[in-house]
Order: structure tokens, then sequence, then C-alpha cells
């Protein structure tokens, strides 16, 4: 089994176009969650790594199945949360690309106030979609008019906000470290080269083999799904 997860705010349609790929070279069964408070799943705090990690093992169902994790950005933090096996799962193998390793004190404090925010509601659903597509990073990727771009938005209060509880943002800061020590699988790390989130020279203080992608940012799934999907092959192999 493949399991797809996306980053903080994100929801599972971020995989749109990676999906093709993975219909024709994934050989087995897949999925492409949205994590607890994201896209259509519910709003139901605490939020957190071991929280969304939990909630995925259940999703998973079958322990034996041995999944391959492919994780973006928050996603490859919970990816190496499941894969300690602290959730009855056996993970096979963890591809992680655009984690965000080093948070400062600072930058764990205004997550927290973010999550401590009301949600803004916009008038027009043309407005939302804007902001989703700023907040996650898609802004010049993804057209606001398209069903990636309207998969984070909702109705509201007579206008539109994002579908994500704002509370998510509480669950960013712990160490990552930590997590990719204890993970019982084996984890790749890789990101876009003018990611800037993460630095080669920070990827590879956990994993001597971490990867650039040549001309790419954050959002590398995105921006070319084949060239992340032949970095999974490879590693996979190796």
């Amino acid at each position: 089994m493949l399991v797809m997860l996306h980053g903080i705010g994100g929801n599972a349609a971020v995989w749109s176009r990676m999906l093709p790929v993975v219909e024709q070279r994934w050989p087995g069964r897949w999925i492409a969650a949205d994590l607890r408070g994201h896209g259509r799943s519910a709003h139901a705090p605490p939020y957190g790594y071991g929280v969304f990690a939990a909630d995925l093992a259940g999703a998973i169902g079958d322990p034996e199945d041995e999944p391959v994790l492919l994780g973006h950005s928050m996603g490859g933090v919970v990816a190496m949360a499941l894969a300690t096996g602290w959730f009855g799962v056996k993970v096979r193998h963890v591809f992680a690309f655009g984690v965000k390793i080093g948070w400062t004190a600072d930058e764990v404090a205004r997550m927290k106030g973010l999550a401590a925010r009301p949600a803004r509601v916009f008038d027009s659903r043309a407005e939302a979609a804007e902001r989703y597509l700023r907040v996650s990073g898609l802004a010049g990727l993804v057209d606001p008019d398209a069903p990636e771009a309207l998969a984070g938005i909702v109705e509201a209060e007579g206008g539109f906000r994002l579908a994500a509880d704002q509370g998510i943002y509480a669950a960013a800061g712990p160490e990552v470290g930590n997590l990719y020590r204890a993970a019982a699988a084996p984890v790749r790390l890789a990101a876009g080269e003018a990611d800037p989130m993460v630095s080669l020279a920070e990827m590879q203080a956990l994993d001597p083999q971490a990867a650039l992608l040549p001309g790419l940012g954050h959002n590398c799934h995105v921006e070319a799904p084949e060239r992340v999907w032949e970095q999974l092959e490879r590693t996979l192999e190796g």
C-alpha cells in the first residue's frame, strides 16, 4: 500500500497531479488522506503528529500491509511518527520531502498564535481560494478555479473560509530529528533546490543520502510529479 500525506493546511487534492503517475506505476492500492482538521475531515482537536499518525493507523486497517509512506512537509513528519511502530503499523519505507527540520522558538510561537485566531470568512469563493493558495504555497502553481484550489475552501457563515481548522497550526514545532531517529523503517529525505523551508545541510545532518531536486521549490509534487515519483522509485530500489 502507498499512503500519501499532505502538508499543514493542505488536503488530499494536492496529490491530483501525482495520481496519474501513481495509477500507472504503483502496483497496489493507495490512499491520499485528508488529515484530521484538514480538507473534508472533521475539525476535532487536539492536533499533533502523534494524533495524525494514530488516525492513519486506523485508516490503514491491516497492520500487515507494510505501507510505503510518501509525505510532503508536515505529512513527512507524520510519516516518520507512524514509522516508529508506536501505532501498531509496520511501515516498509518513508519518503519525506519538503520537511521543515529546524524550528525556532519565535516560529513555534507564531504558529501557536495562528492556531488561536478565529477563521477568517471571505465574501467570495475567489477570495477564499486565493487565500488558500497563498497559505499552502500553491499560488502560481494552481489556478484559483481549479478543483485543487476549491478543495481547500468551504462555505461558512454567508461566505467562504479555508477548509482546514485554524487550530491545526498548533501541531507544528516538535523536534523532527527525534522522530527521524525513532523511525523503525528507512527514511529518505528530499527537497526542492529552491525550497525555503529546509536546506541540504539540515537534511544531511539526519540523512546523509538526502537529495535535492534541481529547479523545484516547496511543492515538488505539484511542480513536477514525475520527478518526485522517480526519486521515490530510486529510494525503494536502493
